[in-house]
């Protein structure tokens, strides 16, 4: 199984963009992993909200296969624990699964379309992150998921 974090714009901090960039690095040794970011829309001064969404939504669409399962990092989407996630994972993984993508949005959210499209709703936790603590969190999780799996010692119970 492949799992690709897809997200809209670039992690302008490069601070956090390192902190993304070594847990990408030790995930690579459980798993294909890919983060792909879809650039910002531009011009979005004279759209709507529903329009830049829609936008968004055209773009994150385009960035999918037909056999992807579309997992959508939600604040209204299902919590896990660290180990109830790990256990999710593994049961994606038995399914057979090609790519599992989870999908952070922009700053407001997704189009219908892509709430369509999705298998499934996840939230990280009640409270609000930017954009970029959430790409770092969700690298971090999956990390730690695929150690927990493997009996490591980094996730203490």
């Amino acid at each position: 199984m492949m799992i690709k974090l897809l997200t809209i714009g670039k992690t302008d901090s490069s601070e956090l963009q390192n902190l993304i960039n070594v847990y990408e690095q030790r995930l690579g040794h459980y798993i294909k992993f890919n983060l792909e970011v879809i650039p910002d829309l531009k011009k979005t001064k004279n759209l709507s909200v529903d329009q830049q969404k829609s936008k968004e939504g055209e773009l994150i669409l385009k960035s999918l296969s037909n056999t992807d399962v579309l997992i959508l990092l939600d604040e209204n989407g299902k919590h896990y624990s660290s180990l109830e996630f790990s256990n999710y994972l593994q049961k994606k993984m038995n399914s057979g699964l090609k790519q599992l993508v989870f999908l952070i949005g922009g700053p407001y959210g997704f189009s219908d379309d892509i709430y369509k499209k999705a298998s499934g709703k996840i939230s990280l936790s009640k409270m609000t992150f930017s954009h970029q603590m959430v790409r770092l969190f969700m690298v971090e999780q999956l990390y730690r998921a695929f150690t927990i799996l493997r009996n490591e010692p980094y996730h203490h119970q």
